[in-house]
């Protein structure tokens, strides 16, 4: 990023959505539960609208998410946040060597001995095993726990301020980790002795919420700055453009909530005992990762994404993943839509955080940019 974006970057007011982001995202969870309930058949047809469990309504949404991220991006910044090691190696010890046992862990703590007797009764699962419905919840969470977001952290990551060319490199190196890594770390921490993993819901995700974005931002950006000028592109076009993808979130959100508005207002409460887990785990990790990136002495640049990246879930693969194993009515892909319902809220949380504690903890980069 030139000293003339960053600069723009930096010191530009929020923009109106941005302002009452939080105000909006309340609003759209809200409505999207109302339309659930009102229209539950029209949120099922439109739900149904899938290609290997990717969503096509959703990946609509999240591609006029990405794209305006995916355009401003300078990508000799992609190439030096490439030859970066740590920020790299934070995010991948973080996202494989920690978070699914803190997942593990946390998961097994309360809703194995904590919320317990909240949690009654038993399920039979698609190959005729009776477990206690616990045991299915706590599955659900460790598929949350090894599936790293590989698409909406690009946005955590551009509310926070932080490296946009960063945050692409940790994106693509941990859809390429996940291909290796998620099946046999998934399969030694549910005790399965072969899980069977969505390939196909990982690569079409990765290349719909990503891939197409990020072809379509390079190419649109390198030929509107050929036509108009890097000036006209900085000051004309892309101040434009965040907007957009605020607003492609709050579609999103009013479309996943419309999605399970109805399992919302007949579960409430197991609904709430999973959630507490959950968010446990997201803001541990991530005040993990930006305590290790603090002491690592990174900029804010790298440390805010490297904390987002590390946060966030791939919620896609985690369900994907769950109705293969346990079936779709199972407990262990409610608590994988759990992590779908709270994901939003608690990610915006987290970056409101990131960005009050800027000047504090990176005093230095706060002042200099």
């Amino acid at each position: 990023m030139s000293t003339r974006q960053k600069v723009i970057y930096e010191e530009r007011e929020l923009s109106f959505f941005e302002r009452y982001l939080t105000l909006w995202v309340l609003g759209c969870i809200g409505l999207g539960i109302l339309l659930g309930k009102l229209f539950p058949q029209a949120a099922i047809a439109l739900d149904s609208i899938s290609i290997y469990q990717v969503s096509i309504p959703i990946a609509i949404c999240l591609f006029f998410m990405m794209y305006p991220i995916m355009v401003k991006i300078d990508f000799h910044e992609v190439v030096k946040a490439g030859q970066t090691p740590k920020p790299v190696l934070l995010t991948l010890f973080i996202n494989w060597g920690v978070k699914p046992f803190t997942m593990l862990a946390i998961a097994t703590i309360f809703l194995g001995f904590v919320f317990k007797g909240w949690l009654p009764g038993v399920e039979i699962l698609k190959d005729g095993t009776t477990v206690e419905l616990f045991r299915s919840y706590i599955a659900g969470c460790i598929l949350l726990g090894i599936a790293p977001c590989t698409a909406m952290v690009l946005i955590w990551g551009h509310l926070a301020r932080g490296n946009d060319g960063y945050t692409l490199v940790m994106v693509a190196i941990n859809s390429l980790a996940m291909l290796f890594l998620y099946a046999p770390l998934g399969g030694w921490l549910l005790g399965v002795n072969q899980m069977p993993i969505p390939w196909e819901t990982i690569v079409l995700s990765v290349l719909i919420y990503v891939g197409l974005p990020l072809l379509l931002g390079y190419y649109s950006r390198k030929w509107m700055i050929a036509k108009k000028g890097l000036k006209w592109f900085e000051e004309e076009f892309a101040r434009f453009l965040t907007p957009v993808s605020i607003f492609a979130l709050l579609i999103t959100l009013v479309l996943l909530f419309s999605f399970k508005g109805e399992l919302i207002i007949n579960q409430p409460q197991i609904i709430f005992l999973i959630a507490i887990p959950l968010f446990i785990q997201t803001c541990l990790i991530f005040g993990l990762t930006y305590a290790l990136a603090k002491w690592l002495k990174l900029s804010y640049q790298d440390a805010a994404p490297s904390a987002l990246v590390g946060a966030s879930n791939h919620f896609e693969v985690a369900i994907a993943t769950s109705t293969i194993l346990f079936g779709l009515s199972s407990g262990a892909s409610l608590a994988t839509v759990v992590g779908v319902l709270i994901e939003v809220p608690v990610m915006l949380g987290l970056v409101a955080f990131a960005r009050a504690s800027r000047p504090k903890l990176f005093p230095e980069v706060s002042r200099h940019g």
